[in-house]
């Protein structure tokens, strides 16, 4: 109970506090040395209560003089201890609008709010008299005083701020972090990772950034490693094609001189060759390709590029077997980009075709949601030990026979880009069949309109 209302209570006063509709509670003090307070509930509160009261006090009074009335009032109030203070005033001292005003002095029976809003004063005129009788002021009890209110106010916006403050420093501190990563990666240090604390935009915005680093710290070291490799490739033709201009020179019949310029013809050839890989590569690698997807039959493009590649060397018999397809009556048509497909099966296909003895098998087949081309050489295959490192750029399983048989070492990293941009995965294993090895590919069936890059 707020101090205001208590000393009301000390000084014998009535508190109203009010509950339901219609409903309220009275407060008095019984005994000021014991501290007890009696307290009761009042049902169906309306008018005629205060009016009921007025008319016993005024009933009372009219039996006395007007002039003797303000003697007898003190008198009652003095025995009866109303609990509230009950007042003789005159019209003119009423403090009352031009309408409760002529209501009073016509006898009726006033009910008007206190000056601060927090008690009630009943008035009514008595008759053939200048008297008003005043009950009240009756004081309601508010058990939210506006000094209890701005307090809880205070403490409310003390605590929000301090916890916003302790939200705000721990962001900051933790977006200072990823400033000072940031920098520390601008300058070269690529190693750079943020700690990861919780599930909140902070923390996924920590996972986000050390994805990108290392994704970063990967490209440059691709990007390093192709730069090397690229030198080392472009060496030899180079030397070659300078060997050859000094022996053109040197040459003493047109025999030799066309030998030799064939011999540069195919040097260029290879350079060309090299540059349009690294091309092709350099596409894939970097960003989202321009990819058309279009509706095509994946056993006409297999059987197009066996008929492409297998008079290349004749001496190796090259078959295509159709697998199964589900549901069959629909064949097997695919969605994919037609031109990077057919370079992938090609490349493939011509590296099967290059290491091989006597025999490629090309298989394909196409379920209701996958389709998968395996291309079998009886070729000394691949250490299982090398198979991880096979699709990256210019990697050769074996350096010497590779120099001998051609082939720069993209063929097989721009085959993993393709597939890899249409939402599937390029494999290596043993081939149960021939005993070589066996490359697969698998991809969906159908394509969304784009695929976003996830290594």
């Amino acid at each position: 109970m707020e101090g205001r209302s208590r000393a009301r209570l000390m000084n014998d006063q009535v508190l109203v506090q009010a509950g339901a509709p219609h409903e309220v509670k009275v407060m008095t003090q019984v005994s000021a040395a014991e501290g007890l307070i009696l307290t009761g509930e009042v049902e169906q509160v309306s008018e005629q209560l205060a009016r009921a009261t007025i008319y016993l006090l005024m009933d009372e009074l009219k039996r006395y003089p007007a002039s003797e009335q303000p003697y007898h009032l003190a008198r009652i109030v003095r025995d009866k201890r109303f609990g509230f203070e009950v007042h003789l005033l005159r019209l003119k001292e009423v403090d009352l609008d031009d309408d409760q005003s002529r209501r009073v002095e016509e006898g009726d029976t006033v009910m008007a709010l206190g000056k601060g809003g927090d008690s009630i004063r009943v008035l009514s005129g008595i008759l053939d008299t200048p008297w008003v009788l005043e009950l009240g002021p009756i004081y309601q009890m508010n058990p939210y005083p506006p000094q209890l209110l701005t307090i809880i106010v205070v403490v409310a916006l003390t605590l929000i701020g301090l916890t916003l403050y302790l939200l705000i420093s721990g962001l900051e501190q933790r977006l200072r972090g990823l400033e000072s990563a940031a920098t520390r990666i601008a300058r070269g240090s690529l190693d750079t990772r943020v700690e990861v604390r919780g599930a909140d935009s902070v923390g996924r915005l920590a996972g986000a950034f050390n994805h990108m680093a290392e994704q970063l710290h990967l490209l440059l070291t691709v990007q390093r490693e192709l730069v090397r490799a690229v030198s080392h490739e472009l060496r030899t033709p180079v030397a070659r094609l300078r060997f050859g201009l000094e022996m053109i020179e040197s040459a003493e019949t047109d025999k030799a001189r066309r030998k030799y310029m064939e011999g540069m013809d195919g040097d260029i050839q290879d350079l060309d060759q090299l540059v349009d890989e690294m091309l092709t590569y350099a596409r894939l690698e970097q960003g989202s390709p321009a990819l058309s997807y279009q509706r095509i039959e994946l056993g006409t493009l297999v059987e197009q590029v066996v008929a492409e590649i297998a008079p290349l060397r004749r001496e190796i018999t090259v078959t295509c077997e159709p697998g199964s397809l589900v549901p069959f009556d629909q064949g097997s048509w695919i969605e994919a980009e037609p031109r990077y497909l057919h370079r992938a099966l090609q490349n493939l296909m011509t590296n099967a075709l290059r290491y091989a003895e006597g025999r490629v098998r090309v298989s394909y087949r196409v379920s209701v949601d996958r389709c998968q081309v395996d291309v079998e050489d009886d070729g000394p295959g691949v250490p299982e030990a090398q198979w991880h490192r096979l699709f990256q750029p210019f990697f050769r399983a074996d350096d010497s026979r590779a120099r001998v048989t051609g082939g720069h070492g993209l063929g097989l990293s721009i085959v993993r880009r393709i597939i890899h941009w249409h939402g599937g995965r390029a494999q290596i294993a043993k081939s149960e069949v021939l005993g070589g090895a066996c490359f697969t590919l698998m991809w969906p069936r159908r394509q969304a309109p784009k695929v976003e890059d996830d290594i």
